[in-house]
């Protein structure tokens, strides 16, 4: 079973999660945002607590907010893998440009050791996560899919009651709407959505009711 931790980080409240395998303590980290010296005490104070064995760094998109822990992490795990669709490789590389002014000097660049693909499985002990292919808010954005149990890491695509932004570079509303349908509400009605930010729904809640998909 694949358990899920969450932390909120930074000035956007950025949700960074810990996909834990039970059975195994395997670990994925999947969008750091921990950027200031006490977030990043409280994301690895707790991996050390709970002997987790981290064995991969994944990040759904690459704007600021979900990679400013990223460096921080390497640092931690070195010869960690860290997987990134290659299409948001750009994305991940513009940040450098404006951490700065975003209020974030003391931002560090961090580069991926492999890619994420369409219909990859990354396998953690004995849980399993498929990469779905969910553009729109960024170029390369991918959610990570348990099917077992019934959950889904969905970066900035679908909210509570709303959808990612697609106002940023690289974002396209109606690419966005073609992700949702296709890869998200294609999902049971029951299977838990956590986002980037803001508290958790599920598919079949933002199917009846998410006023951008009705």
């Amino acid at each position: 079973m694949l358990r899920i931790v969450s932390f909120t980080f930074n000035a956007f409240s950025e949700n960074t999660y810990l996909l834990i395998d039970e059975a195994t303590r395997a670990t994925a980290i999947v969008d750091p945002g921990a950027y200031s010296a006490a977030e990043q005490r409280t994301l690895r104070e707790y991996i050390e607590r709970e002997q987790l064995d981290v064995k991969y760094l994944l990040n759904t998109h690459a704007h600021i907010d979900h990679v400013l822990g990223n460096a921080f992490v390497l640092r931690q795990y070195p010869g960690l893998p860290f997987l990134l669709h290659a299409l948001d490789l750009p994305t991940l590389r513009a940040v450098a440009t404006y951490a700065g002014p975003y209020g974030f000097a003391a931002y560090e660049p961090a580069e991926p050791t492999g890619e994420l693909t369409a219909g990859q499985v990354i396998r953690l002990g004995e849980s399993e996560l498929a990469v779905r292919f969910a553009p729109g808010h960024a170029p390369g954005h991918v959610v990570f899919y348990d099917a077992a149990g019934g959950q889904l890491i969905g970066g900035d695509v679908l909210f509570k009651s709303s959808i990612g932004r697609t106002d940023l570079p690289g974002g396209d509303h109606a690419t966005l709407i073609a992700s949702i349908k296709s890869q998200l509400l294609t999902l049971p009605d029951a299977t838990v959505v956590h986002p980037g930010h803001g508290p958790a729904t599920t598919i079949g809640a933002e199917r009846r009711s998410n006023p951008f998909l009705t």
